[in-house]
Formats: structure tokens, C-alpha cells, sequence
């Protein structure tokens, strides 16, 4: 299973990778990063369909935020599962998420328990 990392703040690709990292070198993920919501489009659309099956994506960035990633997602890529990151647990951005169609919501700093649920439920379909 291939997810992807949306975050403009690089210090996060080196957690997650220590955070997964057994599952990575089980084969179980794949992570991939993108550091812009553009970034995140180009490797989306570099293979058809998208190798990713799940984003996870800040929502406070420069140029396209989160909920704007998340909108072209979900209209774009329907198949492609998407779940929020912010440093705010503000109830306007988890409302905006959820109603956008985010899968879940997540506060900085991260629960990676959670967040690996989240991942485990759908390495089985």
C-alpha cells in the first residue's frame, strides 16, 4: 500500500518514516512525500491510475492548503482516500475536512497509534 505524505514542513518525512518503519521494511507501505499541494498533484498524476491509495495532508500551507488538495482529490482521483493534518484542532478546519470528505482528521503533534489504525484498516481491503 503506497500513501503519501503531504506537508510543507520536510522534518516530517524523517518521522514518518521512523514511525513506519517496520512496516516499511515488512513491504506492508510505501511512503512517498510531497511538500506543496502542487507537488502532491504532479505525483498523482505521474502514473494512471496513481499508485497512491491514501494521502494524508497538512492542512495550513502555502499556496494550495490541505482543504484545496482536498477537494481536487476527491473530484480528480475518487478512488484515492484522504485524511487531514493540522496543528490547529480548530472545529471550523475539522467541520470543513470532514464535510469535504476527509476519511479523518489529525492534530499536530501526531497520534501515530491512531494514524496507524487509520492505515491498518485499509492495508486488509
Amino acid at each position: 500500500m503506497k500513501f503519501l505524505v503531504v506537508d510543507d514542513e520536510q522534518d516530517v518525512e524523517m518521522l514518518f518514516r521512523q514511525k513506519f518503519r517496520k512496516e516499511i521494511r515488512k513491504g506492508l507501505v510505501e511512503i512517498e512525500f510531497a511538500f506543496s499541494g502542487d507537488e502532491a498533484i504532479e505525483i498523482l498524476k505521474s502514473n494512471d491510475p496513481p499508485e497512491v491509495v491514501y494521502i494524508f495532508s497538512d492542512i495550513n500551507m502555502p499556496g494550495m492548503s490541505g482543504l484545496e488538495l482536498l477537494e481536487k482529490v476527491t473530484e480528480e482521483f475518487p478512488n484515492i482516500k484522504v485524511s487531514m493534518i493540522s496543528a490547529y484542532g480548530d472545529q471550523d478546519n475539522y467541520n470543513r475536512a470532514i464535510e469535504s470528505g476527509a476519511k479523518a482528521f489529525f492534530t499536530k503533534p501526531i497520534d501515530f497509534n491512531s494514524l496507524k489504525e487509520e492505515v491498518y484498516q485499509h492495508i486488509d481491503e
